[in-house]
């Protein structure tokens, strides 16, 4: 791109994470009181390594936030409160998309409408421009819309994302009768990617329909955990076994191979005869530690272990996260990175 622009890996360098400080009690129905301490144990473990805006609706939510974050032991030095109200706390999907510019950081502002299927988003929706003013950085006109969750990125130029959330013609539709060749153009123009990787098909529970952080994610620039599911009774199996043999047929901006591990699946998690999307690539990776949620699963030390092989350089933390995925996602779900 003419202006340099690159939108960073995970791994690079954070000068801080936004989250969204849970609030709206729809999201965990009749499973909503343990979740504010969920949320202090992922502040407790992001701090040390790098700031944390957290965003609250009211001063009241603010000093209550405040008050769970002495008692669960995080130093609120390192904690800058933002009073943006929103909707909802999944700050991966509307919060802001940084990208790296040759004149410095800028914010990738795209649309967002509640992932096509609820009513109540116009207050997340305006957390980009918040975001830029707070800051003070330039706005990037995305024009489509797009949620954070949708894509993950190598920092190379290389981009992945699913065909069910982003092309499905009738389900949850972001776009429609916008092609795959008008989405790989904004991610050009917008990140910087020069290579989009498409995938079919998401994990069975996912509300997003197809978000690629709950089944492939890039772990160095040629390298990517995918999700394998070893039962041929569940319904992720033949899914994620179409999406191992489409990357084995992909090829890296370079037009090199791509390497792929694999990462376990949970058992199936149900609450209330509904089947949740537990799923260990729902990690997020910060600067003090890459944070994985676990539930209460015999794979839970699989999955720990084949992170911490690949994440030498930062210690690999467990968050129990059964009551957190009632939410219908997890720890990548809530967190956005700021890039330093």
């Amino acid at each position: 791109m003419a202006d340099g622009s690159r939108m960073p890996a995970e791994w690079e360098p954070h000068a801080a994470t936004w989250v969204g400080w849970p609030h709206n009690v729809t999201d965990w129905p009749g499973k909503f009181p343990p979740i504010p301490w969920v949320y202090g144990e992922i502040v407790r473990a992001l701090a040390p390594g790098e700031i944390v805006r957290i965003l609250v609706n009211t001063a009241a939510q603010q000093a209550q936030a405040s008050r769970m974050l002495k008692k669960g032991g995080v130093d609120l030095a390192r904690v800058d409160f933002l009073r943006f109200p929103t909707n909802r706390g999944w700050t991966r999907d509307f919060g802001p998309m940084f990208v790296r510019k040759s004149s410095g950081l800028a914010i990738a502002r795209f649309r967002f409408n509640g992932w096509a299927k609820y009513t109540d988003w116009k207050k997340d929706a305006q957390i980009p421009e918040r975001a830029a003013k707070k800051l003070k950085l330039p706005l990037i006109d995305g024009k489509i819309v797009l949620e954070g969750g949708s894509i993950d990125v190598n920092g190379r130029g290389t981009l992945l994302t699913t065909e069910e959330c982003l092309l499905d013609p009738n389900v949850q539709t972001r776009n429609p009768g916008l092609s795959r060749y008008e989405i790989e153009n904004v991610f050009r123009e917008t990140l910087g990617v020069t290579n989009t990787l498409w995938l079919g098909k998401g994990i069975a529970g996912d509300d997003t329909h197809g978000h690629v952080d709950d089944l492939c994610r890039f772990v160095k620039p040629g390298t990517v955990v995918l999700c394998r599911e070893d039962d041929p009774r569940d319904g992720n199996y033949k899914p994620l076994a179409e999406n191992r043999e489409r990357l084995q047929g992909m090829h890296l901006e370079k037009g090199t191979s791509i390497e792929i591990i694999d990462l376990p699946m949970p058992a199936p998690l149900y609450f209330d005869g509904v089947r949740l999307p537990a799923s260990y690539a729902n990690f997020y990776i910060a600067n003090a530690a890459v944070l994985v949620p676990t539930f209460n699963d015999p794979k839970d030390r699989i999955a720990l272990g084949i992170l911490a092989e690949l994440f030498t350089d930062r210690p690999v933390v467990g968050i129990h996260a059964v009551d957190l995925v009632w939410g219908l996602g997890t720890l990548h779900c809530l967190t956005q990175q700021e890039p330093r």
